[in-house]
């Protein structure tokens, strides 16, 4: 019984120094600040890419998007890491809840004809699947910076 108990508290301690780890691991925002449209994808499934035709065009200014794309990134509890709402180029950083994984969302947008084009490109930081999380994601704040009510799906 003590072999028993002294495995589900080493168990409970590595998931705990786990969850530190990720939370705390440096990022290097310049190396993660990328342009969409100049990615190569990766080698994993863990991304979205949303780039070229399947980009989107939104009939919003470049204003409006950004102030949607700070919006959702807020409500997805979403960090800055890169890049700014004004040059129309971010790089944000979300964690999951539990263990604080680190997923990476890169947006550019630009005026094109009467509206915004908008990219991006939503990858894990580490493992090789991520669940669709990154797909619903780069959705989920597409829909959001054409002025569509989204809700964070707790990713």
């Amino acid at each position: 019984m003590k072999i028993l108990l002294y495995l589900v508290i080493l168990v409970l301690v590595a998931v705990a120094a786990g969850a530190a780890y990720f939370r705390l691991a440096p990022l290097d925002a310049e190396a993660l600040h990328v342009d969409p449209a100049e990615v190569t994808p990766p080698g994993s499934p863990n991304f979205a890419l949303m780039v070229g035709t399947s980009g989107h065009f939104i009939q919003n200014t470049p204003g409006e998007v950004a102030s949607r794309i700070a919006a959702v990134a807020d409500a997805d509890g979403a960090q800055l890491l890169a890049g700014s709402l004004e040059e129309g180029h971010v790089t944000y950083v979300v964690r999951s809840r539990i263990m604080g994984f680190p997923d990476i969302i890169s947006l550019r947008w630009q005026p094109e004809n009467d509206g915004t084009k908008l990219e991006i490109f939503s990858r894990s930081v580490y493992g090789r699947s991520d669940f669709g999380v990154n797909t619903r994601r780069a959705h989920r704040w597409s829909q959001a910076a054409r002025g569509a009510t989204v809700f964070s799906d707790g990713d």
